[in-house]
């Protein structure tokens, strides 16, 4: 089963939900998870220059290189798993370089005619009103995360109004990641998880 994908916004985010889960993993899943977050944060860092490179070619060139779309895309599609993994979304261990059960989909912008070559500059200030809120998000989303736990511990499921809000909120994230970050879209993301 999968949450529901709106295709008017440019970016996709949804999980499969898996009716049984792995207690076992589950319980030491903190432990599992290590070397897969030591991995994740190199790539975290590498998110950041193709980001820059991205603004400046916008900015000054007036095009998105594809290379730099490309491999931006796909170290988001791996830092996604990994949260999904850690957030009790999925059981599969998260690939490097395949999307199991965590779909992520980013329209390629045509720079001339989708976006504005001078929003690099301020979109980051533009997105202040989606940060407050998505850190709210983010609080709610360690609760959730600690219930699932628990759940998947005791009824081997993750409970599905939890588990669509949780893929929600990753949404709602990755969403303002496209706009302010990767610089994908012009379109203001919604306040909304399930948009």
């Amino acid at each position: 089963m999968v949450a529901n994908m709106n295709d008017e916004y440019p970016v996709q985010f949804d999980v499969d939900y898996s009716e049984s889960r792995n207690r076992l993993t589950t319980f030491f899943r903190i432990i599992l998870a290590i070397p897969v977050m030591i991995v994740s944060y190199f790539v975290a860092q590498i998110q950041f220059p193709l980001g820059l490179i991205a603004a400046l070619s916008i900015i000054f060139v007036g095009k998105y290189p594809r290379w730099i779309f490309d491999a931006y895309l796909e170290l988001r599609r791996f830092t996604l798993r990994v949260w999904a993994y850690l957030g009790f979304l999925v059981d599969e261990y998260p690939s490097i370089d395949q999307e199991n059960s965590v779909h992520l989909s980013i329209e390629y912008p045509d720079v001339e005619t989708e976006l504005n070559r001078f929003m690099p500059l301020i979109k980051w200030i533009l997105a202040i009103p989606l940060y407050i809120l998505g850190i709210i998000m983010i609080l709610i989303g360690f609760v959730i995360t600690i219930i699932a736990w628990f759940a998947i511990l005791i009824l081997g499921r993750y409970p599905l109004p939890l588990f669509n809000i949780a893929v929600g909120i990753h949404r709602y994230w990755e969403r303002v990641n496209a706009y302010a970050f990767m610089l994908a879209t012009d379109r203001y993301p919604p306040f909304s998880l399930n948009a």
